[in-house]
Order: structure tokens, then C-alpha cells, then sequence
């Protein structure tokens, strides 16, 4: 089984073993539509090996994070989401009260980060970001 796309081409590329249920968890990552949860990635890979164990796709998970393959959001579900990183960048605006996610383009933020460099002398890392707030079929 040869790997060499992607965020599995990536974590073989940077010397770590490409063991089945890495794989597994690579794969639903990679070929999710959008964000995708722990628990969505432990059921899926679960199905395939019944062995699965979900402290190895939270580890997986961190250390697909700490190598800058993965990206994790914060949608206030009280469960974190994940998408690779090649994917690019890019930001939601989440509604409180119907649960809508809009992607936001990359530049919307741009602005934002150079405020916040000349006011204040900080340098944000906007790579991902989730905003809170109210949809127009909500504001209604």
C-alpha cells in the first residue's frame, strides 16, 4: 500500500510509520468534506478495524497538529475539528443559534492582523479562525 499524497506522503516523508490505523485516520481526514471530529473519525476507521481504540486517533491527531499537517477548529460544539492543512486557510463565521457554518476567505482577516501589529505590536497567527455571532436567518 503506497502513500506518498497528501498528509500520509507528508507523515512518511517527515520519518514516521505509516501503520494501518494511521492510515485510517489519514484517510478520513483527507477525503472528509469539511471539518471533521474525533469521534466521527474513530467511528469511521472503527468500521473498518474493530480495534480501533480512540486514544490512538487522539494521539494521531496531535501529532498530525504538532507536525503542521492538520488544523483544528473550535465551533463551540464542545468537540474540536479537523482538516489538513494543505486544504489552506481559511476561517467560518459560526451562528449561536442554528449552528450554520460560512467559510471566510483568508483575506477578510488581513486587515485585522495588520491592526493589531501596529496598534498593539502583536503578531496574530489568523490561520484559523472561528467567529461567533448571529446568521441573517437568525438575525431575522
Amino acid at each position: 500500500m503506497k502513500h506518498t499524497h497528501g498528509v500520509s506522503g507528508s507523515l512518511h516523508e517527515l520519518g514516521y510509520r505509516l501503520t494501518p490505523q494511521r492510515i485510517m485516520i489519514l484517510e478520513a481526514v483527507e477525503q472528509a468534506d469539511s471539518h471533521i471530529s474525533a469521534d466521527d473519525i474513530y467511528m469511521q476507521a472503527r468500521s473498518r478495524y474493530p480495534y480501533m481504540n480512540i486514544s490512538t486517533v487522539y494521539r494521531t491527531l496531535e501529532l498530525l497538529e504538532k507536525l503542521g499537517l492538520v488544523m483544528k477548529t473550535d465551533f463551540g460544539e464542545g468537540r474540536v475539528r479537523y482538516h489538513p492543512s494543505d486544504k489552506g486557510h481559511h476561517h467560518h463565521l459560526v451562528c449561536q443559534q442554528c449552528g450554520a457554518i460560512i467559510d471566510v476567505d483568508e483575506s477578510t482577516l488581513a486587515r485585522l492582523q495588520d491592526v493589531l501589529l501596529a496598534r498593539y505590536d502583536f503578531t496574530a497567527s489568523l490561520r484559523h479562525v472561528a467567529i461567533f455571532g448571529l446568521c441573517s436567518n437568525c438575525k431575522e
